[in-house]
């Protein structure tokens, strides 16, 4: 089973630049997607139906924001839209899907890029995921969390470490929060996989940032423990050009 994570950066945009071409050529059996910045019904859902997914939409209050997605070639049991917070679900954060033995949850952590209100509102949202997750453990204790954290975890995960002092997405206590969380029962399923720097997930539109790789790893498959032995390999797709992000993998038998 190969299942990729994309933030796209507006999947209708994405469209335009070939992303169901791509998706047919590469086939995931899900593809989790965060910023799909439309509404359900401003998203081509059939063009991926065509292929054979189904597709559940999450999208912000907001038009023009967030909006998380999971698209699957295997029905699901259960969709579960949102976290049950409303000053979460608002902004489309989260869908998880159901099947038998395990979930898959598509997540677009907030930025705090802006700082002041938005980080706090970052904050706070990590703080209340933590939680919410380790309940859902209880309940299912085989999950694959994919999504765009914000968070680069370690030095290793970002350009030029050592200028990114003080800034969201490298700070120490959103670092501190990702040891807690793996800490907690899952995994980081790149890492195990490749142990190599200046592997990264996003890049910066400014100053052409990803033609010299100085990017940022945010993009995650976490993965249960309890998965551990059935990984069978995590990659990164640098090469797909969609997005100011790239499609990252993890494959479990």
């Amino acid at each position: 089973m190969k299942i990729i994570s994309y933030n796209l950066n507006g999947i209708r945009a994405a469209i335009s630049k070939d992303l169901v071409g791509w998706l047919k050529s590469e086939n995931p059996d899900i593809l989790c997607i965060q910023e799909t910045k439309a509404q359900p019904e401003q998203i081509e859902s059939h063009l991926f139906e065509e292929l054979g997914y189904h597709c559940y939409w999450h999208s912000a209050v907001k038009k023009g924001y967030s909006g998380v997605g999971i698209l699957t070639k295997i029905k699901p049991n259960k969709i579960y839209i949102g976290v049950d917070n409303e000053d979460f679900d608002v902004e489309g954060r989260a869908i998880r899907a159901d099947f038998d033995g395990f979930s898959v949850m598509s997540t677009y952590h907030p930025s705090g890029t802006t700082g002041g209100i938005r980080q706090d509102y970052k904050m706070g949202w990590l703080n209340f995921f933590h939680g919410y997750v380790q309940e859902l453990k209880k309940e299912i204790p085989n999950l694959i969390i994919a999504g765009d954290y914000n968070i680069c975890h370690k030095p290793i995960d970002i350009n030029k470490p050592e200028k990114k002092k003080g800034v969201s997405g490298f700070l120490p206590e959103e670092r501190e929060w990702v040891s807690e969380f793996i800490a907690s029962g899952f995994i980081d399923s790149f890492r195990v996989f490749d142990q190599s720097a200046d592997k990264y997930s996003w890049w910066s539109y400014r100053a052409g940032s990803r033609g010299k790789n100085l990017g940022w790893r945010i993009d995650y498959n976490m993965v249960s423990e309890s998965l551990r032995e059935r990984l069978k390999g995590a990659s990164i797709l640098a090469d797909v050009v969609h997005s100011d992000h790239c499609p990252v993998v993890v494959e479990i038998d």
